[in-house]
């Protein structure tokens, strides 16, 4: 699986807390989690485009 995060935006975002090293593989499966439902309502609303309402 292909990084779907910026680690240094993350970093920064979290500025005054440390980030342990797993927390970013488990961020960016969540992102994929939530991209895959995203894409399958977009899809099961007939629709090809997937919109911030999808999330």
């Amino acid at each position: 699986m292909s990084d779907l995060i910026v680690k240094s935006a993350v970093k920064e975002q979290l500025e005054d807390q440390n980030v342990a090293a797993d927390f970013y593989d488990a961020l960016n499966e969540n992102v994929a989690d939530l991209l895959e439902t995203a894409a399958q309502r977009a899809e099961d609303n007939d629709r090809k485009t997937v919109q911030a309402r999808d999330l």
